[in-house]
């Protein structure tokens, strides 16, 4: 009878020291609670813990990668989007992230779908496409300021789809379609007016120099003699006729 007691008694130990023990990986943390009250976060390593004196909660401190939802979003310029992200974030205080939250994970969940509506709100479908970067901050930085009380760091945040109807697609189509022909006719333009300053340019040099103006003349005589097919019947200035008179009379 007192070997059976003794052997009872040595396993009522055993059992208590394997329900005391908890042994915390290096990116494990254990937030302890000693009466119900909050007492100290322990680990990594090998954990003590009273039977029915104390509780511990493990907190896993590695990055979280969760998808944001498809969002509804209407930009500021009145065009209905849907929208998805997904969050990077990370328990940077074991403490808060239990004591001040009820499911950190669902709330972070839900504080990212309403941030990332509240920001993309706030500017127009053209930003949303070609502003990625800078939207990513924004809804970043607003999803961390929020999400610090609970001990959360939020380190990045991307933007993966922008969905558009199917109308608006085709309407955006158009307006990139009316954008190329207006750089196209400004490019034309621009062509025209440096070619017409040239032109008025090299005028003013002929003229001011008939020297030159009747070297030019004998220039384009030249290339137009170079072609043999047609007979071209071109009026010669009388300064150059005189000239080639007085040379014909010595």
């Amino acid at each position: 009878m007192f070997e059976f007691g003794g052997l009872t008694a040595l396993l009522l130990i055993v059992a208590l020291l394997a329900s005391s023990i908890r042994i915390l990986r290096e990116y494990e943390r254990g937030v302890v609670f000693q009466l119900g009250r909050f007492w100290k976060v322990k680990g990594p390593g090998l954990i003590i813990i009273i039977p029915a004196i104390q509780q511990m909660v493990r907190v896993d401190l590695r990055t979280v990668v969760f998808d944001v939802p498809s969002q509804d979003v209407i930009s500021r310029d009145n065009v209905s989007v849907r929208v998805n992200a997904v969050v990077y974030f990370r328990v940077i205080d074991p403490a808060k992230s239990i004591l001040q939250v009820e499911d950190y994970m669902n709330a972070t969940s839900q504080l990212a779908q309403t941030t990332l509506r509240a920001v993309l709100g706030k500017h127009e479908l053209d930003e949303m496409l070609a502003e990625r970067e800078t939207l990513n901050s924004d809804i970043q930085k607003a999803l961390d300021a929020q999400t610090d009380a609970w001990g959360i760091k939020v380190s990045n945040v991307e933007i993966k789809h922008v969905d558009i109807d199917e109308t608006m697609v085709r309407a955006i189509a158009k307006q990139a379609e009316a954008e190329r022909e207006r750089r196209a006719k400004i490019i034309h333009a621009e062509g025209e007016l440096q070619a017409s300053e040239k032109l008025l340019a090299a005028a003013e040099i002929l003229a001011a120099k008939p020297q030159a103006m009747q070297l030019r003349y004998l220039q384009t005589l030249s290339n137009i003699a170079g072609d043999r097919t047609n007979t071209i019947i071109f009026p010669m200035p009388g300064e150059l006729m005189n000239l080639m008179v007085r040379k014909s009379g010595e």
